[in-house]
């Protein structure tokens, strides 16, 4: 707060001020990062021994429409290689088919993969 203040202003006791200021204000107090709740326990990833057996996927969602009238990317990367499969994929398409495109495109490929880490997408959550 001092540093931007500063640019513009300035007087006598101006620091002294300020920290007063902030020890006083309710969402200064609340803000801080001793009193935020944390967001959960990081876990760093085991390095896997081969590819595709641990994977990350995402899905980038929004994007113009390609001929084929797909919008969204589904991103799959494996953890050893960092290489990706970019699927294009419809947004509106539902767990079924992405379960069916998931066979065909990486299992068929790789093998099933011995853990996945995602995002918690309902379509990644779903009993699929």
């Amino acid at each position: 707060m001092y540093y931007n203040l500063k640019l513009d202003y300035w007087w006598l006791g101006m620091k002294r001020d300020i920290v007063k200021y902030v020890e006083q204000c309710l969402t200064c107090l609340q803000v801080k990062f001793e009193h935020q709740q944390p967001y959960g326990k990081f876990q760093p990833l085991e390095i896997p021994v081969w590819k595709y057996e641990k994977i990350t996927m995402d899905l980038i969602m929004k994007l113009a429409k390609t001929l084929r009238q797909c919008d969204a990317i589904w991103v799959i990367v494996d953890h050893l290689t960092k290489s990706a499969i970019l699927l294009p994929i419809k947004e509106s398409m539902y767990s079924e088919a992405l379960a069916e495109l998931y066979l065909y495109e990486v299992v068929a490929r790789h093998e099933v993969p011995v853990s996945i880490v995602s995002d918690r997408d309902n379509r990644f959550t779903s009993r699929f």
